[in-house]
């Protein structure tokens, strides 16, 4: 996928000429891509399924090896004495080695609650990714639409420029004619240097926007790559909330209940079969002083009685969590939707200010045009003219920064409603 969407950035050998061009969402899924949080994807699939396995070896026998030497300092003795008859005592000094097999027959449910809690578990993390992803884009659109609006900034350069050559030609006639002073020349020409200036430091910053937009890509950027504006659509009439963080309550509450089912599970009762064979002195006939090998085996009930000391205040304890994740959750949606109120007032302004700033536009050009016929003709100074250039420019760039901003504005909409 990475390969694919780097063909669309990095022009190809048939299209040489061409310059490379980025969207905003080619922009976002490189970033997603390279970004070091969504390798926590792999990491957390991985981490759950080697944990998964080790439940499931619960079921198998469990083999322990044992061994032990004693010396006591009295053992029992029979208080008889029998004639012709000796009845031995056990050897103080005792040693055993002994291999016991337990096999679970029924544990309450406790490892399959425990699986159950470990992929809860993990798609809460996975969430949480998806949050910081979230916030990823937010970085992404800032960045890329800062460059948009100093590519703007540079067409904006190029048309102030036209306008003082266009300038400069007129007053260059006129002085060599005799009807106007060298230094109306000598202010234009100034004034064209002062706008070189402002290109390169246009640039610069494009370069330095480039370059940080770059790094969340995963690839360097070239100065010649074209970042294509976004395309105006719609804003939903019935806006619904669709995030991350949504999700992240829901399974953060799943989760939660299933760890009441396994607070559950470890207070049922649990039956093993066990078995045991060992050799040692004595062996399980205590008279005989003699090493023997013996075994045992059976059924086991164990039930740990000590953890209903707990139980309620564990449960307790769930359902304050429970809470805790429900308060969270209300606060998520009346932040995002005084977002969502705050940033569609944002664009109804913008809306406003973009279509009265075409007007003042349109009537700057057609001021501009009688200028310069004005300054053809002698009737006003250069200085006149410098001024009714730069209202222009001011008014261009008016309409090109709330024509930008009312873009960004309906992006972070979207963005702020849906991951």
């Amino acid at each position: 996928m990475k390969l694919l969407l780097l063909g669309v950035v990095v022009p190809g050998t048939l299209h040489a000429q061409q310059k490379p061009t980025l969207t905003l969402e080619q922009a976002q899924a490189l970033a997603q891509q390279s970004y070091p949080v969504t390798r926590q994807l792999d990491l957390l699939r991985k981490a759950e399924q080697l944990t998964l396995e080790n439940l499931n070896k619960g079921f198998l026998p469990q083999l322990a090896i044992n061994g032990q030497a004693t010396h006591q300092s009295d053992v029992t003795q029979v208080p008889l004495t029998l004639p012709n008859t000796d009845i031995p005592s056990p050897p103080k000094d005792q040693y055993k080695i002994t291999a016991d097999v337990n096999q679970l027959l029924y544990d309450g449910g406790v490892i399959r609650q425990q699986k159950k809690v470990e992929q809860l578990s993990t798609a809460v993390e996975t969430q949480q990714v998806e949050v910081e992803l979230h916030k990823l884009r937010e970085r992404i659109n800032q960045l890329y639409l800062g460059t948009i609006l100093l590519d703007q900034q540079l067409e904006q350069v190029e048309l102030v420029q036209q306008d003082l050559e266009a300038g400069m030609r007129k007053v260059e006639a006129q002085v060599k004619n005799g009807v106007s002073f060298r230094s109306n020349l000598y202010l234009l020409q100034a004034e064209l240097l002062k706008n070189k200036q402002r290109r390169a430091e246009v640039l610069a910053s494009r370069r330095a926007t480039l370059q940080t937009l770059g790094l969340f890509l995963g690839q360097p950027l070239s100065d010649g790559v074209i970042l294509a504006v976004p395309a105006e659509t719609e804003l939903p009439e019935n806006p619904q909330i669709q995030r991350a963080e949504l999700k992240l309550y829901n399974d953060q509450q799943t989760l939660l209940e299933q760890q009441h089912k396994l607070l559950l599970a470890r207070n049922l009762p649990k039956t093993s079969l066990f078995g045991q064979s060992g050799y040692g002195r004595p062996g399980l006939n205590f008279l005989e002083n003699e090493t023997d090998w013996w075994y045992l085996g059976g059924v086991r009930l164990n039930w740990s009685l000590s953890n209903f000391y707990t139980y309620r205040n564990d449960k307790r304890l769930i359902g304050v969590q429970q809470q805790l994740t429900e308060v969270q959750r209300e606060t998520f949606l009346l932040n995002t939707n005084a977002q969502l109120t705050q940033q569609r007032s944002e664009i109804n302004k913008l809306q406003e200010l973009v279509e009265a700033d075409r007007e003042i536009v349109a009537l700057r050009e057609k001021v501009l045009t009688s200028v310069r016929a004005q300054l053809e003709n002698g009737v006003i100074t250069a200085t006149d003219y410098l001024r009714e250039v730069y209202a222009l420019d001011q008014a261009r760039q008016s309409l090109n920064l709330h024509q930008l901003q009312l873009l960004q504005a309906k992006i972070n909409y979207k963005t702020i409603l849906r991951s």
